[in-house]
């Protein structure tokens, strides 16, 4: 398989910046076996049985773009620089890796400003990261970040408009709660409390599992055979009653359907040893062509970015010939991309 393989022209005017609204409102194309649908999120329901149960990522997007001033005291007297800072994820030592810009400009024991509440000092520099070390911790830190921080949007979004406080509700799903994430699972973005009673009369069950979505969702793959790809990895968590549950759908004859291409990574890495089982811990599976699914039953997702892994495992999934059509369908039709785009229900042949 190459890299090429996975490509397509995608129209720039196709790239969404704002989600729909409602939210359920969004189109979602359904692929079922091979044969193709044009519908709307609301209609999720009707393809879906009693006894289905969907995989929810209850991760919570932290507001992880941040915009300081460093001062210094230099040969023409005090001035202040501006620095650019998107939090990655928490270190055991305390610290935070972040992306700074400009590194380069940058010393170790330095401080950077972002409010009068919040600072953080350069402790580190390590393979272009920033280990940052900020004066507060626990609550008083989380309360001092959703102040002065922005919604860290995907590089597609942010090249277009700058984040705003309308982003902190749009890039945040109905039933976030486990911070840690610095993007959203953007499948779940389509959920409204509609959409989730409409599936509750229809008689589908809901799981939630944890998976800390990275910055590292958005690099891109660099190398023209796509095996030889080193994944990002992601802290993930599978509980005991979220294993329990899948099992007992599975053994009812019901389907596992992951919301998202972070909770189909998941449960797909907790269920290496044939099963689903209860798992904790950093997981950096890649799924192409030839992958074996053990737990995963369909997926509902959004349309990726050409050449990236998504597309890789949406192709794992379907087979590439059909997400092929699929794509060139959601092209030709205008369907809007990425991840404040429409959404697809993909069901493979049985």
């Amino acid at each position: 398989m190459k890299l090429s393989d996975f490509d397509f022209d995608l129209p720039e005017t196709l790239i969404a910046t704002r989600p729909a609204k409602p939210r359920s409102s969004a189109r979602m194309l359904v692929c079922d076996g091979g044969a193709i649908h044009d519908q709307v999120a609301i209609d999720l329901p009707d393809w879906l049985r009693p006894g289905d149960r969907l995989v929810l990522n209850d991760t919570k997007v932290i507001p992880a773009r941040l915009f300081g001033e460093r001062p210094r005291l230099g040969a023409e007297g005090p001035t202040r620089a501006k620095m650019d800072v998107t939090l990655l994820e928490p270190r055991a030592d305390g610290t935070w890796a972040a992306l700074l810009k400009p590194l380069k400009k940058i010393r170790e024991g330095e401080v950077i400003e972002f409010s009068a509440a919040l600072s953080a000092t350069l402790e580190a520099k390590e393979d272009g990261q920033a280990h940052l070390r900020f004066n507060l911790t626990g609550d008083d830190f989380d309360a001092a970040l959703a102040e002065a921080g922005a919604m860290p949007l995907p590089p597609y979004i942010a090249a277009k408009r700058a984040a705003d406080e309308q982003d902190k509700e749009d890039y945040q799903t109905l039933w976030a709660k486990n911070a840690g994430a610095v993007a959203a699972p953007t499948a779940s973005l389509h959920f409204d409390k509609a959409l989730m009673a409409a599936l509750e009369a229809r008689g589908v069950s809901f799981t939630h599992v944890t998976l800390h979505v990275g910055a590292g969702t958005f690099l891109p793959v660099k190398v023209e055979d796509v095996t030889t790809h080193k994944m990002h990895a992601e802290w993930g968590q599978v509980s005991e009653a979220a294993a329990t549950e899948m099992r007992a759908t599975k053994a009812a004859g019901g389907r596992v359907i992951p919301v998202g291409t972070t909770a189909l990574r998941l449960i797909e890495s907790a269920a290496r040893g044939g099963q689903i089982a209860a798992w904790e811990g950093e997981t950096d599976i890649f799924i192409y062509p030839g992958f074996q699914f053990n737990v995963t039953d369909a997926l509902m997702t959004n349309f990726h970015l050409p050449k990236s892994t998504l597309l890789m495992l949406v192709s794992a999934l379907m087979g590439k010939e059909v997400m092929d059509q699929v794509y060139a369908h959601a092209v030709a039709e205008g369907y809007r991309f990425f991840s404040y785009g429409d959404a697809s229900l993909l069901i493979p042949k049985v």
